[in-house]
């Protein structure tokens, strides 16, 4: 998929946080989260379809080793955007902002 796929800035400030936390918790594994989450993104961008609506248009991925969600849109002719990258324990509806 070639179109632009984005991180929104608060996106972007979710996944520092988180990573930061995690590095707090035990050496590298913030950067172990960062990983996680940018393998997340690349098959998000290659098939977005392939994850489930949460609520049209915003679809949700979930990683696998951390409790993380990661809710974004995708346009019909490619590209979209990182909405946010959340808890799955924290507020459910803190992502419909940012829509």
């Amino acid at each position: 998929m070639g179109a632009e796929f984005e991180v929104r800035p608060e996106a972007q400030d979710d996944i520092e946080a988180a990573a930061l936390w995690y590095e707090s918790q035990r050496a590298g594994l913030g950067e172990r989260f960062v990983s996680e989450v940018d393998a997340l993104i690349e098959r998000i961008r290659s098939h977005p379809l392939q994850f489930p609506l949460v609520e049209p248009p915003v679809r949700r991925g979930l990683l696998h080793r951390f409790p993380y969600a990661i809710y974004f849109v995708s346009a019909e002719e490619g590209g979209g955007a990182v909405l946010a990258v959340l808890h799955q324990h924290s507020d459910p509806d803190r992502w419909r902002d940012r829509v």
